[in-house]
């Protein structure tokens, strides 16, 4: 198995199938809730963020995608995974235990965010973009051993979650997703 679709299988566990819940903003196409249709989250991808998604992909890819959430399907959202947030946190270029950490992170919060959060642990320039730069920073760091910059990027990201809104209504689920992503992430070791 390849390290995305192991990194992937990992962030389906946490996000599961269909999920239409009116109290997240999420899943509200406006991006809080009451605010434009609740049409629900699937594999993670959001009503609040599928259709500027969609148009991002490229043509080919974009042509096969379905007009809702509700009628993705498991390659297409591995597709959206791939071009998404895999590729553009350059994953590929990272040590296994961080691609999973980062790209959970780029999956469920963000690319840049999690760009960030990584850049912060390794002592790169904060731009919310991984380069060459962030890639050299995580290669000197890597030397010395991956366990302080996966507990890093996890407490940071901790810490900007614990502070959202939705905190008292999801906050154990995301906590427990969070306490369970190292686990996960050393079992990719090579």
């Amino acid at each position: 198995m390849e390290i995305i679709d192991a990194c992937f299988a990992v962030i389906l566990g946490a996000e599961g199938g269909y999920d239409a819940c009116a109290s997240d903003p999420g899943n509200w196409t406006g991006g809080s809730c009451g605010a434009g249709e609740c049409l629900g989250t699937k594999f993670g991808v959001d009503s609040a963020s599928y259709a500027g998604t969609v148009a991002a992909l490229p043509a080919a890819v974009r042509a096969g995608m379905p007009g809702a959430v509700r009628d993705l399907t498991l390659p297409q959202a591995a597709a959206i995974f791939r071009l998404r947030y895999w590729n553009v946190c350059r994953c590929d270029d990272l040590p296994p235990p961080l691609a999973l950490i980062v790209a959970d992170a780029a999956y469920n919060n963000g690319p840049h965010r999690a760009a960030v959060w990584l850049q912060q642990a390794v002592g790169a320039a904060t731009d919310g973009a991984i380069g060459p730069r962030t890639i050299a920073a995580v290669a000197a760091v890597a030397e010395q051993g991956l366990d302080a910059v996966a507990v890093e990027c996890v407490a940071l990201r901790t810490d900007f979650m614990a502070r959202l809104d939705g905190w008292a209504t999801f906050g154990l689920g995301w906590s427990r997703r969070l306490a369970a992503l190292p686990y996960h992430a050393m079992a990719l070791k090579p």
